[in-house]
């Protein structure tokens, strides 16, 4: 209740009337502490509100400017990132484009290669094919079906009886356009899966042997005897190694381990005989060279003669004859 309005009884008309408490209080002059009281509680409830209402104005404001340079922050950043985003998706979707580009280039030069290594393939293994046929019209030898692994064939000289001699002799065509140093290694691995201490690596033609190959047509490797050769020398060089191969076949793999110097002059033998095989070559290319001179040189020699013949002149003494007649 507002003690400023209540209304009390009189002291100086006993009742008569009712004052309120202010007009009493002013009539006696004396002040209302209570009424102050109020008033200076109300004003510093009023001051301190609009006190707090600033405050609460100005931290609204700093607040929204705050949120409103956060969020622009954050909206230029947020461009920034999609911007960039945008640039990587472009450069992706590109770089998609260019592997889907190179994967279609892939795939049609995996076809081709496809294609060659059938071809490849395919002459492999007619060059194969052929060499068994050609290898089981040798007298004396044995040649078995195609290897599923390791190697080609197997190949033997026969013993009386026609059966297979020992060692067994592991043959690896090649058809290629240099022989590599994998190429012996693998012969040689396949050479102990096959458990021979013999194995030949034939090349098609004598170019594809490099000069070491050459040079050591016959040696050791890892336990196991390589011999390498052409399909033109094999049949020469198989006849030369007979006799040592059936002397491996008897005393063993060792023998030759035992006799180095032996393996030593096979080594050189083999050299030599290409050497000599290489002018016969170029013997047999000049005694042709020779013939078509003498073929072409007999031709020129009769046309002279032909020609010589219709305009030839009569024998001297049938000139003699015809001047004593006269």
């Amino acid at each position: 209740m507002n003690t400023s309005t209540e209304t009390i009884e009189c002291p100086l008309c006993l009742g008569a009337g009712n004052l309120k408490r202010t007009e009493i209080l002013d009539r006696l002059g004396v002040r209302d502490f209570a009424r102050v009281a109020q008033l200076s509680a109300e004003e510093a409830f009023r001051l301190l509100q609009q006190k707090h209402g600033n405050e609460s104005q100005h931290v609204w404001a700093r607040f929204e400017a705050e949120l409103t340079k956060r969020t622009a922050e954050i909206e230029l950043r947020h461009r920034t990132e999609l911007q960039a985003l945008t640039v990587q998706k472009s450069d992706l979707n590109r770089r998609v484009e260019d592997y889907l580009r190179e994967v279609a280039q892939l795939r049609e030069h995996n076809q081709e290669l496809e294609m060659e290594m059938s071809k490849v393939a395919r002459v492999g293994a007619r060059e194969e094919a052929d060499f068994a046929q050609e290898a089981r019209t040798w007298p004396g030898v044995f040649v078995s079906e195609k290897l599923p692994r390791n190697g080609d064939f197997l190949l033997a000289f026969r013993d009386p009886s026609g059966a297979p001699r020992e060692p067994r002799i592991l043959i690896d065509n090649k058809d290629k356009l240099v022989i590599a140093e994998t190429d012996i290694s693998k012969l040689v691995r396949d050479a102990k899966e096959r458990n021979t201490s013999v194995a030949v690596l034939v090349a098609r033609d004598e170019s594809q042997l490099r000069q070491l190959d050459r040079e050591c047509r016959w040696g050791q490797k890892d336990a196991v005897w390589v011999l390498r050769t052409t399909r033109l020398w094999l049949p020469r060089d198989l006849d030369v190694l007979r006799p040592l191969l059936e002397r491996m076949g008897r005393d063993g793999s060792d023998f030759l381990n035992k006799n180095v110097a032996l393996a030593e002059e096979v080594r050189r033998s083999l050299i030599d005989l290409d050497e000599v095989e290489k002018e016969l070559k170029k013997a047999t290319k000049a005694i042709a060279l020779a013939s078509e001179r003498v073929i072409k040189y007999r031709s020129s020699v009769q046309g002279l003669c032909h020609d010589t013949g219709e305009t030839r002149m009569p024998p001297v003494r049938d000139q003699s004859a015809a001047r004593i007649a006269q």
